[in-house]
């Protein structure tokens, strides 16, 4: 009875390490769905309320992903090169014939109705035909100069920061990913590293129990758990053995296998053979693209002339000739993502852009490795640990009213 006595007695004790572990896992807990959640701003902006620090973050990050791993590693030129005019006219010619036998029919009736409309079926069929068995050499050549302007025409910068700012959700994939055992790591750390400093304050409170131990113990906590969990995924940055373990972060020590989810994240969804070319339509160098369309499609309509009629631009008249140049430019080039899709598959596969990125991330050091994915939000680290601490210290007062009141 007496034992039993006691063991009452220090019950509330011996739950100061107890509710400290509990404390330690929920601000950890919390602090890693702070990172990630909301993905839209919640509150009154731009004090009251909370987003995501890497949602929120997501514009700075992607301008880091360009700078340190895609502009570094990934030369738009290089994945350029890999495409084969040959094979993408293979991948292509079959839609495009279509298109270009539409493209013929809209562009005659507009700029040379009665010429066309007087050509019989045999005639149309021999421009079909004509046009037809030059794709190959058009496409050849519009593929080399494409290659040779790719800077200008896509803007990897634009695409990558356009994709990610429009997508907050595919940042967070690429972090979650990523982080899969770190993250996981981080809210179960809290737990252990909770009870391990809820012991001081235990024994502190056993000798001076002053109103104020347990909420400064909370602080203690919430903060040191935060803090060392988030340390410890980064730190140290180069393997250190100690008694017989290979101490090193975390991330940096699954640089392989973080290498290799990253790699696929950003060729799956992010560079993919679509996103390419819709920033090369509709971007910023989509003026340089169409220029180069122009380009080949009047040479390749002025051997045409050359060949069925030396006088046929003298036939429809100067201006229907030019007006015919014109809304076939402007027509292939709009229509291009109905015959450029059937290349996404074959583009998909030339570029290999998951093996070559995550073959130059793994031979990355510790330093430039680290910077893949941390940067951006390390500067508001010190959000999630001044959360962790205040929601420790809280802690520390209802533990104070309610169990020892």
């Amino acid at each position: 009875m007496q034992l039993i006595d006691q063991l009452i007695t220090y019950l509330p004790l011996f739950s100061i390490p107890i509710i400290s572990a509990i404390v330690g896992w929920s601000t950890n807990f919390l602090a890693v769905k702070m990172m990630f959640y909301p993905i839209e701003f919640i509150g009154l902006k731009p004090f009251l309320g909370w987003q995501g620090l890497i949602p929120a973050k997501r514009r700075e990050m992607a301008e880091i992903e360009v700078e340190l791993v895609l502009g570094k590693l990934l030369s738009v030129k290089e994945l350029a090169d890999r495409i084969d005019p040959i094979e993408l006219t293979k991948a292509i010619e079959r839609r495009l014939k279509q298109t270009i036998r539409t493209i013929i029919n809209e562009v005659m009736r507009e700029s040379a109705p009665q010429l066309w409309a007087s050509l019989p079926v045999h005639g149309k069929n021999l421009v079909y035909a004509r046009v037809e068995a030059d794709i190959p050499n058009v496409v050849t050549n519009m593929v080399n100069d494409f290659k040779y302007n790719i800077e200008e025409i896509v803007d990897i910068k634009e695409l990558v920061v356009g994709q990610l700012v429009n997508a907050p959700e595919l940042i967070n994939e690429i972090f979650l990913k990523s982080g899969e055992k770190e993250f996981p790591f981080i809210e179960k750390s809290g737990f252990y590293f909770g009870f391990l400093f809820g012991l001081p304050t235990m024994a502190v409170w056993m000798f001076y129990p002053t109103w104020w131990v347990l909420p400064v113990g909370g602080l203690i906590v919430g903060y040191a758990t935060n803090w060392i969990a988030l340390k410890i995924i980064f730190e140290p940055k180069h393997p250190i053995k100690f008694m017989g373990f290979t101490i090193q972060g975390m991330f940096l020590k699954r640089q392989k296998e973080v290498s290799r989810v990253y790699s696929d994240i950003i060729e799956s969804k992010l560079m993919t053979s679509k996103n390419i070319m819709e920033i090369a339509v509709h971007g910023s160098g989509s003026g340089q693209l169409l220029e180069l369309i122009e380009l080949h499609v009047n040479d390749a309509i002025e051997r045409y002339v050359a060949i069925a009629q030396p006088y046929f631009a003298l036939g429809v008249g100067s201006d229907s000739y030019y007006k015919m140049k014109e809304l076939a430019t402007q027509r292939i080039f709009k229509d291009s993502e109905k015959y450029l899709a059937y290349a996404y598959e074959y583009t998909n596969k030339a570029l290999r852009i998951a093996d070559d990125l995550c073959e130059r991330m793994q031979a990355l050091s510790p330093e430039e490795f680290e910077g893949v994915l941390r940067p951006a939000y390390e500067a508001d680290e010190w959000k999630l640990i001044l959360t962790g601490a205040l929601l420790g210290m809280g802690a520390g007062f209802m533990q104070l009213y309610l169990v020892f009141m």
